[in-house]
């Protein structure tokens, strides 16, 4: 059996999809920060919360401006981009206490992106033994958290937390496997 309770993808499945790019909408609807996940939004890159999560703290960092081209990115969009990924990783690390992470990005279809058309880097918390029987055996996933609760959870940290300079998180090889800290 594959039933699991995720309420939140009924809206994918059954709602009309939006025209034109999602990545460059959600920045520019302030007033709906909460509603779209949105953690912060700066000069020229912002961060969002996956709506389609693999984990608990699944975040997306995307530069501002519509492009699926990487070499085109300027020097002020890596840099902001390389930032909020820092910041992230810190913001997800004082929350979650994760073990690790995983963080990259998918060029194109073949590479597996979800939405080609607008580069967004995948920022996602692991712990040991998050890979159970569920996706292994079962082709499923168990995000244990409403992914409301998870943006209430993080918001207010994410814009406390300091910019470049503060360190990219919690040293993860120095946490026994396991041990989530205190």
């Amino acid at each position: 059996m594959k039933n699991l309770f995720a309420p939140w993808r009924l809206e994918f499945i059954t709602g009309k999809r939006p025209e034109g790019c999602v990545f460059c909408k959600l920045p520019a609807e302030a007033g709906r920060s909460r509603e779209n996940l949105v953690l912060h939004v700066g000069e020229k890159a912002f961060v969002v919360m996956n709506r389609y999560p693999y984990t608990a703290g699944h975040l997306l960092v995307i530069p501002l401006r519509h492009t699926s081209d990487f070499a085109s990115l300027t020097g002020e969009e890596n840099s902001e981009i390389s930032e909020l990924l820092q910041r992230s990783l810190r913001v997800l690390g004082e929350i979650y206490r994760p073990d690790g992470f995983n963080l990259g990005m998918n060029l194109g279809a073949a590479a597996g992106a979800g939405i080609r058309e607008h580069l967004h880097w995948h920022v996602v918390p692991r712990w040991y033994g998050d890979t159970n029987f569920l996706p292994v055996l079962a082709d499923t996933r168990s995000v244990p958290e409403l992914l409301i609760q998870s943006y209430d959870r993080l918001r207010p940290n994410f814009e406390a937390v300091p910019g470049p300079g503060g360190g990219a998180g919690p040293e993860m090889e120095a946490r026994p496997k396991g041990d989530r800290g205190s």
